[in-house]
């Protein structure tokens, strides 16, 4: 068959349309090729975060139909010294403001050691050892079973109610549902619950007894997780019943406590709260240093250490109750013993709006805790107070404390369990304390009282999200111990002291579940810490990260705040668009490693032949001889014979013609005056390439330094990387003669590798010429035809062209 060109082009073409038809309709989709773009500042908003509601608005506020239930206990309690058991009875009121009926109510049981919890049997181990610790603990479970036994539940009337333990967590079922919107149901729960020996089994409450060699056989109790608490019901999640495996801790409703301790009466009782009864539990003259050391300028002993050591000479057959009384906390915790010295000091607060002007900071600690805690404990609670509020809020209790005992660091509202004690020495008996002892006792205080602002006030769900309190809580500690002593051994907030986790491989995003965290430290605390110490001096600025971090601590205490109002909040409040940060820090497990990988000199092209010729011709003499050419010994043919030689030879490359000069001369007079100022520029046009090598976008700071000895400093914003998050090129102009340059030279962005932040190859040098658009097509101008002034119209009529396709 004949065919023409055209008829095969369109058969051809027919073929292709039936082909990708068919594969269409056997649903095999074209695939299309993409770039590879990766983009780091994608909005996070509607995408990853949950929609905004009327309880949690787009700003990061709690929205005008924000609720959340109300909790109050009265809880008497008694603890057996010599069976080491707590046996309590305590009544809920719940109140529920939420616009659900709710049939059934969700209780916490978290220390619970009983040998089928899911806790237990999912610890894991590794390595081929054990230690001697291991040993004990594993022969004291083998012996000794813990976890609270529920007596009863009963409502208001006395009736019993149907309960069921799941794990750590009770229901109760009711007999009608708790009414939205205010309803109320009252219901008391009798238990007990075995004290555990912490320095053996763990955990974070327990008892320590000093029975050593030489010591006097009493103990230290510290209550905490020690009664049945009700489990948080919020907006975004319904019942916040997720058991209790070891690491997330919990979020608690608020509500008003009374707590009725009944202990051996030598023992002396730190608690949550203010103590009511003081007449009935403390000497006259106890009850007047207390009294003076409300005004006082330095801590005042309560309980002196000698009525301390005369208590532990003996062991009381009686029992005294000791009666606390709390407002708006989320969780009650005590110490008891008859070890305790008692130091207190009142701490003036500086907002003149405070609900307590006066705040008393107060240490428990037993002899073997002197000298270290007399001097540093309550002391460390007067400073906390201080550097929090001043980032926060007025810290809003009567009280702060601080208790020696089996516990290393353990927080609850108004009260702290902190661990280090000076040294003993077997021999002599001489004590004496560590620098890190020191420091890590002042640390450990810091922290644990600083709790009491996230999450004890602004009130995150650690069970979800470590960081939310452990995170933001060490990013104060950390500006509370640079405030202490500017050389304090800091654990977490430098950014170089981050680097090593975040190019580990055992790591998980911040925003993964509690439980699930590797590296709970560095993931839980320091991480998140450093990121905010980032973001405080690096990218937003001191006086936009303050004024939002405050934002978000007022509009979240007594609430229950999630990582997307505090996103949403510091966005907001400061107008910066940090969707980038959170998503390379909080979502993903990069690292920060910017390379500066080559800096090209560039100048202007000045348009005269001369010098353009002079300038190429001083490059070219720094370039050294070939190695070849200079080793032969042997003339060249050039050398030996004349007649090759001929106008090339005796002309060098960078020789200049009028020619030149006259085309030059002639170019440079058709320049208009912008493009006159323009081919004048004289500047340096430095040119920097950096790489991201870590994946982590960040602001990329540039350090430098110029032949006259100066240097500058300049903070080019993370939206650099917004167009390729792999490599860019920034352009920079200056005067100055270029000799050197590196990246983040105060060491403030965690960069994991230094090695490529300083320059050290040649700075390229290059020649830019001024490019010009091309001239558009201009058909008139080429038939030499002129238009004049209202011309158009006169211009002889033609014929259009005819399509000759048209056919």
């Amino acid at each position: 068959m004949n065919l023409s060109k055209s008829s095969i082009r369109y058969a051809v073409a027919g073929v292709i349309v039936a082909t990708l038809a068919a594969s269409v309709a056997h649903a095999d989709a074209i695939k299309q090729t993409k770039a590879p773009f990766e983009d780091k500042f994608r909005q996070l908003e509607g995408e990853d975060w949950p929609t905004p509601t009327d309880y949690r608005n787009a700003a990061g506020a709690p929205g005008y139909r924000y609720w959340q239930q109300k909790v109050d206990y009265d809880v008497s309690v008694r603890l057996d010294e010599d069976a080491k058991l707590l046996t309590g009875k305590e009544t809920i009121t719940y109140r529920n403001n939420s616009p659900d009926n709710l049939p059934y109510l969700w209780l916490l049981l978290d220390q619970d050691y009983k040998r089928d919890s899911i806790s237990k049997m999912t610890e894991t181990v590794s390595g081929d050892s054990m230690s001697l610790g291991q040993v004990r603990r594993i022969q004291r479970l083998k012996e000794w079973e813990g976890g609270f036994t529920i007596k009863s539940v009963k409502d208001a009337s006395g009736r019993s109610l149907k309960f069921t333990v799941v794990d750590t967590l009770l229901r109760v079922d009711l007999p009608a549902a708790v009414r939205a919107n205010g309803g109320e149901t009252k219901f008391t729960i009798e238990w007990s619950l075995p004290m555990v020996e912490n320095k053996v089994v763990g955990g974070r409450s327990g008892y320590e007894c000093f029975t050593g060699k030489g010591e006097d056989g009493n103990c230290i109790y510290e209550g905490a997780q020690w009664f049945p608490r009700l489990a948080v019901y919020s907006d975004y999640e319904g019942w916040h019943n997720k058991a209790f495996l070891g690491s997330g801790e919990f979020t608690l409703e608020f509500g008003d406590y009374r707590v009725a301790l009944t202990v051996p009466s030598d023992h002396v009782v730190s608690a949550t709260g203010v103590l009511q009864n003081p007449a009935a539990v403390l000497s006259a003259a106890q009850r007047d240093r207390l009294a003076k050391a409300r005004t006082a300028s330095e801590p005042v002993y309560v309980v002196t250490p000698e009525e301390a050591l005369a208590a532990e000479k003996g062991k009381a057959k009686t029992e005294k109750t000791w009666v606390f009384q709390a407002s708006n906390v989320r969780d009650f915790g005590w110490a008891s013993s008859r070890k305790f010295v008692w130091d207190a000091l009142g701490v003036k607060q500086e907002d003149t709006k405070a609900e307590h002007p006066v705040v008393m900071a107060m240490s428990f600690f037993p002899k073997e805790a002197r000298p270290l805690w007399d001097a540093y404990s309550t002391k460390s609670i007067a400073h906390t107070l201080k550097v929090y509020s001043d980032f926060t809020f007025a810290y809003p209790y009567p009280v702060a404390q601080s208790v020696n005992g089996p516990v290393g660091g353990m927080e609850y509202p108004m009260i702290s369990f902190n661990g280090p004690r000076p040294v003993k020495d077997k021999k002599t008996g001489a004590l004496t304390y560590t620098e890190r002892a020191k420091y890590g006792l002042i640390g450990v205080v810091i922290h644990e009282v600083g709790h009491n602002y996230f999450p004890m006030i602004v009130n995150s769900d650690e069970r979800q999200w470590t960081w939310m309190d452990e995170g933001l809580n060490s990013f104060l500690e950390f500006q509370a111990e640079v405030q202490w002593d500017k050389k304090f051994p800091a654990r977490r907030g430098e950014p170089k002291d981050i680097v090593e986790y975040m190019v580990s491989q055992d790591q998980v995003p911040l925003m993964t579940q509690s439980d699930s965290v590797i590296q709970f430290g560095p993931n839980g605390y320091s991480k998140p810490a450093t990121a905010l110490v980032i973001l405080r001096e690096t990218i937003m600025g001191r006086e936009l990260f303050d004024r939002a971090f405050k934002e978000y601590s007022n509009r979240w205490r007594f609430k229950h705040p999630t990582p997307y109002d505090f996103f949403r909040t510091m966005e907001e409040s400061s107008g910066v668009d940090l969707d980038w940060f959170w998503r390379g820090w909080f979502y993903s497990t990069d690292h920060v490693d910017i390379a500066l990988e080559k800096i090209v000199q560039g100048r202007l092209d000045s348009g005269d032949p001369d010098v353009e010729s002079a300038s190429r011709k001083t490059e070219r003499a720094k370039e050294p001889e070939s190695r070849t050419a200079a080793n032969n010994k042997a003339p060249t043919v050039v050398e030996l014979d004349a007649k090759t030689r001929d106008f090339y030879n005796a002309n060098d490359e960078f020789a200049v013609f009028d020619s030149a000069r006259k085309k030059a001369k002639s170019a440079r007079e058709d320049l208009t005056p912008e493009e006159l100022a323009a081919q004048d520029f004289k500047d340096n046009v430095y040119r920097f390439t950096f790489r991201n090598i870590g994946g982590l976008v960040m602001p990329v700071i540039l350090k430098m330094d110029f032949a006259d000895g100066s240097s500058e400093t300049v903070r080019i914003p993370a939206e650099i990387w917004r167009k390729s998050s792999k490599q860019v090129t920034w352009q920079y102009v200056s005067t100055k003669q270029l000799k050197g340059a590196q990246l983040d030279p105060l060491w403030e962005t965690a960069d994991a590798d230094r090695g490529n932040n300083v320059y050290e190859g040649a700075i390229v040098p290059t020649t830019f010429k001024i490019a010009k658009p091309p001239e558009a097509a201009n058909r008139m101008k080429d038939a030499n035809l002129k238009v004049e002034p209202d011309s158009l119209a006169t211009l002889p009529n033609a014929e259009p062209k005819k399509d000759e396709g048209s056919k």
